[in-house]
């Protein structure tokens, strides 16, 4: 491409023969490997001028290279890179994820008026600033919302957090890139608690550094509100032994599983299951799930390695909600979580195979 001058690329724009538009995308990819600093400033601004005017006429093929060889250009001219920002998206995409020449305002007219397959290419640009992150939540699109959420090099505003966090109550699938974020204020975080999935509980109280006192505090919040929400009985319960074993055999016999199971009002399952997970007798089961106090219960969770999040949700699902007063179920639940707390696995345990060992001991333990 020694060779190429003003001439040359003249003559290749007027050439609309397939072997002159390839000539053409040769000479353009010329430009992104750095051979274009042979060409002199004013043939790169020639080159640049007759793109822009041909970029309407040349085939998709064409258009694309352009697009991905300009993409990577820092000089390339602002309209000409919006202007295939707004083409199609298989020309556009480059521009939109690549791009530094684009500026906050050509971002939020595409996100405006182009598809939602441009608002996604959007979502992955690296440094997004606050404003572009703005539009993006505006559109109301969760997969657009999703994608922006789990870019960590964008930025967003606070107020914009909040209106997130908030929507997170109706979109399941905004709670963990949300909580993913490092840059969320831990105050969201606490918020967030009281509505999440156990499984969501259960990170934070992993990966935030949150105080105990903190997190059993939430923990009760939590509680609370699931006992106001939903509850079951201990009615006369169907055989589900077989089905249990089923589950067990192929592995899905976890603490998860079972507490889905539980949600989904499946209880004489979650019974069948707890009482294999736990491998104590089933009428104690159905006790302890059902009747006043959660101490065993806590203390068969601690030896059985569910965690506190699991465990409170368990306990919450399986109280019955007549009656129930938000201030009792809290206490009950401090209660219950100050003996999760301070019961060693180990501890808890030898608790345990006592109360297998001996029905005596397993009628005492609510005393």
């Amino acid at each position: 491409m020694t060779d190429l001058d003003g001439a040359a690329l003249f003559a290749l724009a007027r050439d609309k023969s397939p072997d002159g538009r390839r000539a053409l995308v040769e000479a353009i990819g010329s430009l992104s490997l750095n051979e274009g600093s042979q060409l002199t400033e004013r043939e790169r601004g020639l080159m640049f001028d007759i793109l822009g005017h041909l970029v309407h006429e040349t085939e998709m093929s064409v258009r694309r290279t352009v697009s991905a060889c300009l993409a990577e250009l820092p000089d390339a001219p602002r309209d000409l890179i919006r202007l295939l920002a707004n083409d199609d998206i298989e020309i556009a995409y480059p521009v939109l994820t690549n791009s530094g020449v684009l500026q906050d305002d050509d971002l939020i007219e595409v996100i405006r008026h182009r598809t939602q397959e441009h608002q996604l290419a959007v979502t992955i640009r690296q440094n997004i600033n606050e404003s572009v992150s703005e539009a993006l939540v505006e559109t109301g699109n969760e997969n657009v919302i999703r994608s922006l959420l789990k870019n960590t090099d964008a930025k967003i505003a606070r107020s914009t957090m909040e209106y997130l966090v908030e929507q997170s109550k109706r979109v399941d699938s905004f709670q963990e890139p949300i909580l993913q974020r490092r840059d969320l204020d831990p105050e969201l975080v606490k918020k967030m608690f009281t509505w999440v999935s156990t499984v969501l509980r259960q990170l934070i109280v992993d990966d935030w550094d949150f105080d105990a006192a903190t997190v059993d505090s939430l923990l009760e919040r939590a509680t609370a509100r699931e006992v106001q929400s939903a509850a079951y009985d201990a009615r006369e319960l169907s055989k589900t032994q077989q089905l249990t074993e089923n589950l067990e055999s192929i592995g899905k016999m976890t603490p998860e599983t079972m507490l889905g199971v539980l949600k989904e009002g499946e209880v004489a399952l979650f019974i069948a299951m707890f009482t294999k997970f736990t491998a104590l007798d089933e009428i104690f089961v159905r006790r302890m799930l059902f009747e006043h106090g959660g101490n065993a219960l806590a203390i068969t969770c601690k030896a059985a390695g569910i965690g506190k999040a699991v465990f409170a949700s368990i306990f919450a699902l399986t109280r019955n909600k007549q009656n129930a007063d938000e201030e009792d179920i809290r206490k009950e639940t401090r209660q219950c979580l100050a003996v999760f707390n301070k019961t060693t696995r180990e501890k808890a345990m030898e608790t345990v195979r006592r109360w297998q060992a001996n029905n005596a001991a397993m009628n005492s333990m609510d005393r």
